[in-house]
C-alpha cells in the first residue's frame, strides 16, 4: 500500500458516508433504511476500488473501510433487535465472523505477531459483509429470514478465520518469541 499522509481522500470520505447512513434507521421508514443500506452498498463496492485507482490507499483506509461497515451494520442490527425484529441468537449469528477476527487477532497477540498483521480485505469477510447487508434488506421489508441463513454466518466466520490462518500462520516457527 502506497503511504498516503491525507485522510481525506475520496475513498476515505465514501467510506466515512456509511456513518451518517445508519443513523437513518432511527426512522422508521421503510423508503429511508432500503435507501440507506442501497447507498452503504455502493459506497462500499466503490471505496478500495477508487483508492486504488487513484493510489490514495493508507492503513488508515483499510482500516476504515471494514469499521464503517461494521458500525452501519452493527447499528442497523441494533436497531432492528429493539424493534423486535431480530433475536439475540440471530445477532450473535450474523456478528460471529467479527467474533473469530477478535479470536484471530488474540492469537496473534499472544504469539508477538500482531505487528505483522497485514489490514486488508479478505475473501469471506466480504461474503459476510454482502450477505449482511442482504439481510438487513430483507428485515427492512419485515420478510422472516430462516435460520440456516444465519447458521450461513457461523461458516463463513470459521472460514474467515481459516483464510486469515492461511495468510499468516501465527503457529509457524518464525513466529515463535525470543
Amino acid at each position: 500500500m502506497k503511504k498516503n499522509e491525507s485522510l481525506l481522500t475520496i475513498s476515505n470520505s465514501l467510506s466515512f458516508i456509511r456513518a451518517p447512513l445508519a443513523f437513518l434507521f432511527l426512522l422508521e421508514s421503510t423508503p429511508l433504511r432500503l435507501l440507506a443500506i442501497l447507498l452503504a452498498m455502493i459506497t462500499d463496492s466503490i471505496d478500495g476500488y477508487l483508492a486504488r485507482r487513484s493510489r490514495s490507499t493508507s492503513r488508515f483506509g483499510a482500516i476504515l473501510d471494514p469499521a464503517m461497515d461494521k458500525f452501519f451494520v452493527y447499528f442497523a442490527m441494533t436497531v432492528f433487535y429493539l424493534e423486535g425484529h431480530m433475536t439475540p441468537w440471530e445477532v450473535s449469528a450474523m456478528l460471529s465472523r467479527d467474533f473469530f477476527l477478535v479470536v484471530y487477532g488474540l492469537l496473534m497477540v499472544a504469539r508477538g505477531r500482531w505487528r505483522q498483521i497485514e489490514f486488508r480485505a479478505i475473501r469471506w469477510g466480504k461474503v459476510t459483509t454482502s450477505l449482511q447487508f442482504i439481510v438487513l434488506i430483507g428485515l427492512v421489508f419485515q420478510i422472516s429470514i430462516p435460520w440456516p441463513i444465519y447458521g450461513s454466518f457461523l461458516v463463513m466466520g470459521l472460514l474467515a478465520f481459516a483464510e486469515l490462518l492461511q495468510i499468516m500462520n501465527p503457529f509457524s516457527a518464525n513466529s515463535q518469541k525470543t
